[in-house]
């Protein structure tokens, strides 16, 4: 997809099918919040009074029309990457710019949010599986004991056809979330019309009332209620798939109506019959609709996590994009589209994750503790880059119309950071493991990089001085072309050193390639190269992809061609020449300082060679070994 394509997305009103698939792609998460929301929204009172019910109901449906309607489907949605929305590309709108202590504070806020990330990526499937097989519970107590096998089954086999693609199921996922949508929605309008008095939640002084009364009470509540909102990230990720205008009008159009006529049901289904809390989103239907609800229930949170996962591996891709982790192997599961892609080492961490929390919570009231810290952890970082992008073009009134709202939604947040804090010790403590550990393997990655470019960069004489010396006193010429990989731009690459010291003899031509990741999602073709001629018989190429593409050399190498019948790049005759670093720790420094740079070490010997990530034919490959102490 090109910048022309992804800004055309943006243009105009959506049709009918977008909006669908936006339903299946984007509200997946957020869509199977009613599962369980109100069931640990309200579990927690001994005596379920009314006041519980309408006061928790007025909260919940105010903190998602704040949270989710005014600050992300509202005012996040506007702080685009040329189109595209997340924790990293947030962050690379912020660093645009900005320069020393000020571009570092923001990756490391755009680290953190992109670690909680994958907190919320193991506990999502979890739950929201868990929680739809568990109805089975309510048809009969005797199919209890099959909750955890069956959910087993479910997850296991899920990420067992990601290798396969899911692109023909996948136009599948919008008509199936439509109709969950128009279930929920119509199984709560039933109850409401039932019990008509629950419409008064709507009265926000419901909620005032219920926190004056018991203000540390609502603030413990406020853990559960976030329940509600954690597919609000989700929404702001997935904007370059379908766009704003898909984005809003879904969720104004099908999702919040389906979602609150639910919620409300369930608060009516509740002050008629208290003993329902047991599992108020069942026992919405009447015994005859329970066993297809089930059924439904079950494919819509399979469709949730099924956007979680390809989420978790666009992240993945971004990071890697951007230099923030290893390179590792990306597979395309679908010739026609870019983003339908697998890779296999997430897949297989991310199903171990999910399936040891599924075995060890074995419900989803007990995995309604760990959940919620990751995502309004990655809801804190995303309003505090917000600072950063929003305010910048603005000046005057309209500058502080912007810094007041984000201040607003930095305080809920920080309230529901807060909340969520107090259940690390339940199982909170389990997504901040993961999130601090990924945040320190991405931290000690970059700094890594930063590091060993440092070093070469030092190390490195200019390339012009080179190349004129070498065309004043040149070496023996060969026919064909090489191709010398460049970390840093305007350098002699090792590998041009190394043969010429050991093969003592140079190409007819020689191209000497830097590839860079930009700051936006995608580069057209028409800026994927800058070309200098440094000789007559030498060029310098810098090329550029976006960090939600991939980087295909050969590809660069034919539009040259093309654009420059003087270069010789027949691909028969052009060979490549690349460095391989092996990382040496200097072992006199103390554990403190060595133990970061062993790690790093140990993360780039298993990164995924560069010649299958730059899509390099092996066989025209020359790799000359150099170590480099840190």
């Amino acid at each position: 997809m090109t910048t022309e394509q992804n800004d055309v997305k943006q243009a105009g009103p959506p049709g009918v099918a977008v909006l669908v698939g936006a339903l299946g792609v984007v509200y997946g998460d957020i869509g199977t919040s009613p599962l369980y929301t109100i069931r640990a929204s309200l579990s927690g009172f001994s005596v379920l009074d009314p006041s519980h019910i309408m006061g928790v109901l007025s909260l919940l449906f105010w903190m998602l029309m704040l949270v989710v309607s005014l600050k992300y489907v509202t005012l996040i949605l506007r702080a685009d990457n040329r189109g595209e929305g997340g924790t990293l590309a947030l962050m690379e709108l912020a660093a645009r710019g900005r320069s020393g202590r000020k571009r570092w504070v923001l990756v490391v806020l755009g680290l953190i949010g992109a670690s909680l990330f994958y907190g919320d990526s193991m506990i999502t499937p979890a739950i929201s599986v868990l929680s739809a097989i568990e109805g089975i519970g309510i048809v009969s107590h005797t199919l209890d004991p099959w909750v955890v096998p069956v959910a087993v089954v479910i997850i296991f086999g899920l990420f067992m056809v990601q290798s396969h693609g899911t692109g023909a199921i996948g136009k599948l996922f919008g008509p199936i979330m439509l109709l969950w949508f128009l279930s929920i929605g119509a199984l709560g309008a039933y109850r409401i019309v039932q019990t008509p008095q629950i419409i008064q939640a709507f009265n926000p002084m419901w909620a005032l009332e219920f926190i004056a009364q018991g203000p540390w009470t609502a603030f413990l509540l406020l853990g559960a209620v976030v329940l509600a909102l954690t597919g609000a990230e989700t929404l702001y990720a997935d904007m370059g798939h379908y766009g704003r205008p898909a984005i809003r009008r879904a969720w104004f159009g099908v999702v919040l109506p389906a979602l609150v006529l639910c919620y409300f049901g369930q608060g009516a289904l509740l002050l008629g019959d208290p003993s329902a809390i047991r599992n108020p989103f069942f026992l919405l239907a009447p015994g005859w609709l329970l066993a297809p609800l089930v059924g439904l229930a079950t494919v819509a949170t399979i469709v949730a996590s099924q956007a979680v996962i390809s989420g978790a591996f666009s992240v993945t891709r971004q990071a890697v994009q951007l230099g923030l982790w290893p390179r590792m192997v990306i597979l395309h599961t679908s010739a026609k589209e870019e983003g339908q892609i697998y890779l296999p080492r997430v897949n297989q961490l991310l199903c171990l994750a999910v399936l040891v929390l599924v075995v060890g919570f074995k419900s989803s009231e007990n995995l309604a503790h760990a959940y919620g810290f990751a995502v309004t952890g990655t809801m804190l970082m995303t309003s505090l880059l917000a600072f950063s992008v929003l305010p910048r073009h603005s000046t005057g009134a309209k500058r502080g119309l912007w810094m007041a709202l984000l201040s607003v939604f930095l305080v809920l947040d920080i309230l529901l950071f807060s909340s969520n804090t107090l259940k690390i010790v339940d199982g909170g403590w389990l997504p901040l493991v993961v999130g601090l550990g990924l945040f320190t393997l991405m931290l000690t990655w970059k700094q890594g990089r930063d590091k060993m470019h440092q070093t070469l960069a030092g190390d490195q004489q200019p390339l012009k001085d080179f190349v004129d010396a070498i065309e004043q006193y040149p070496p023996v010429r060969v026919p064909g072309t090489a191709v010398f990989m460049s970390m840093i731009v305007d350098t002699v690459p090792p590998a041009l050193l190394h043969n010429l010291k050991h093969n003592k003899v140079l190409h007819e031509q020689v191209l000497f390639l830097n590839v860079q990741s930009a700051d936006v999602p995608y580069v057209s073709f028409d800026e994927r190269y800058t070309l200098e001629r440094l000789g007559r018989s030498s060029w310098q190429v810098v090329a550029k992809w976006g960090f939600k593409q991939e980087p295909n050399v050969p590809q660069l190498l034919e539009l040259l061609a093309h654009e420059h019948p003087e270069l010789n790049l027949e691909p028969m005759q052009t060979s490549f020449f690349l460095s391989r670093q092996t990382i040496i720790v200097v072992r006199k420094l103390p554990f403190r300082m060595r133990w970061r740079r062993s790690l790093f070490a140990f993360m780039a010997r298993n990164a995924s060679r560069s010649t299958r990530f730059y899509k390099i034919p092996p066989n025209r490959v020359v790799e000359m070994g150099m170590q480099l102490e840190l």
